[in-house]
């Protein structure tokens, strides 16, 4: 018996860092904006295109959140949980086109054409309230991150992370905290030494930190979208489990992939003991199948093949 996939809950936890930092970035986007319009700053129009790009990396992220928890169909049997990894990728691609190229244009322009800030006061009073928000959500999103990785090294976690939505907003955020502090010390640079110059060079940086960003990011949608397993540790688990029951004499093969966050496919080849009737087989497959899925309730599919063999061991 298979469960199909069920839509994520309007409370999940990564749907509400999502809205959080939707809601924030775009008043913060409109704010830089009118900021970078009053003042003429380089790097303050590169934040501004930085916090609409954001914006609407949350807009793709809810989209896909949304398309993903489709219900399986005859075309696509094993759900749209796939399309969350997709979405997530288009983000990366978002990041990178618009977010990295339009940065890197605003500041070679300004360096090529220099010229002087104005009412350079909005630039710290804009620059300091994004940071108070910015600071917040990646916060949350950390909090969020953590409950669901435990207590693995950060890095070590977002690879072995499956859920692209609140990694990606972490992502976002900690590039927009690094922009935020790289448009400060523009500003500032161009203000104290006088030379418009180093507003443009915050501005290519920060260009530069969002290529890097989505580059990181565009690799770990690309793992997921073809197609990874389960972590080692769940693998285990499931071989342990298998190889507990009298009835089995040893473990072939174990393939898992992951189709969405929380939806798993485990396909199983199982050797049985000898002499057993077909009615027994029958009875252990059931049992280990409702045993690995209250063990690990992220497997929804479970294939166990049956096969023959004279000892137990892992394959």
């Amino acid at each position: 018996m298979n469960t199909a996939p069920t839509a994520p809950a309007r409370g999940h936890p990564s749907r509400r860092v999502i809205l959080a930092a939707l809601l924030g970035n775009g008043a913060i986007a409109a704010t830089k904006a009118v900021a970078a319009f009053v003042t003429g700053s380089s790097a303050m129009w590169s934040e501004a295109v930085h916090s609409v790009v954001d914006t609407g990396n949350q807009f793709l992220l809810l989209h896909g959140m949304r398309r993903a928890a489709r219900p399986a169909t005859p075309r696509h049997p094993f759900g749209h949980g796939l399309e969350l990894y997709f979405w997530a990728f288009m983000v990366a691609i978002l990041i990178f086109g618009l977010g990295a190229g339009v940065s890197i244009y605003q500041g070679i322009d300004k360096i090529r054409q220099p010229h002087p800030m104005q009412h350079v006061w909005a630039n710290y009073a804009v620059l300091l309230a994004a940071a108070v928000f910015e600071g917040s959500v990646w916060l949350l999103a950390l909090r969020t991150f953590r409950r669901q990785t435990r207590r693995a090294p950060l890095l070590s976690a977002v690879r072995a992370s499956k859920d692209p939505t609140v990694f990606t907003v972490l992502f976002e955020d900690t590039a927009a905290l690094l922009g935020i502090l790289v448009a400060l010390a523009g500003v500032t640079a161009s203000t104290v030494l006088h030379q418009p110059l180093y507003d443009g060079l915050a501005s290519v940086v920060i260009g530069l930190i969002l290529a890097a960003t989505a580059l990181l990011l565009a690799n770990e949608c690309r793992s997921l979208l073809v197609g990874e397993a389960v972590r080692p540790e769940v693998a285990d688990d499931v071989r342990r489990l298998v190889l507990a029951q009298a009835e089995v004499s040893g473990v072939n093969e174990l393939l898992t992939m992951h189709f969405a966050p929380r939806e798993v496919l485990l396909n199983i080849s199982v050797s049985f003991v000898p002499s057993l009737s077909a009615g027994v087989i029958q009875d252990a497959v059931n049992r280990m199948e409702r045993e690995i899925k209250r063990m690990h309730p992220e497997i929804r599919r479970v294939f166990i093949e049956a096969q023959s063999g004279p000892r137990k061991g892992g394959g």
